[in-house]
């Protein structure tokens, strides 16, 4: 897991739209950097209608939201279209941002265990770096969490040293 005040690793994965995205093209914005684990199941729309639905007010404090998942892009498309999200979704379907971002890794349920996607958010600052991670994410009420920590941070940073 990478800790606040690290580089934030750089990478280019598939939108929902088959589009190139790459995290340096986002220098100069905030951005909120979301690993679930797939589409259309009720904990991940929940969160990614949690971030729609605040969307408005991430645009305004300079933010972009991004969620990254396994799934392909075609059906980060039918999510998208199917919950009207206005989030970007990228696919990274081998699982290399994942590992970069320590979401992707051993996890029990039912007593058994398996690798898969560790739900998790990172907040990186406008010069690419972490500047606030929440490691194992309870969906419910993490966006507006996220939204507070971002003007929190923003109003730190304005005041200086």
């Amino acid at each position: 897991m990478l800790k606040v005040g690290d580089v934030a690793p750089d990478f280019v994965l598939k939108d929902a739209d088959g589009n190139d995205v790459k995290l340096s093209d986002f220098r100069g914005k905030w951005v909120v950097l979301y690993f679930y684990p797939k589409d259309n199941t009720p904990g991940c729309t929940k969160e990614a209608v949690g971030f729609t639905e605040l969307a408005g007010e991430f645009e305004r404090l300079g933010a972009v939201v991004i969620g990254v998942s396994p799934d392909p892009p075609d059906r980060h498309a039918r999510f998208i279209r199917k919950h009207n999200l206005r989030v970007r979704l990228l696919s990274d379907t081998e699982k290399e941002v994942l590992k970069a971002y320590g979401a992707w890794g051993k996890k029990k349920r039912f007593g058994r265990e398996y690798e898969g996607v560790i739900r998790s958010t990172y907040l990186i600052d406008p010069e690419g770096k972490v500047a606030y991670v929440w490691p194992k994410v309870k969906v419910e009420g993490h966006a507006q969490e996220v939204l507070e920590t971002l003007k929190r941070l923003k109003e730190e940073r304005a005041k200086g040293p």
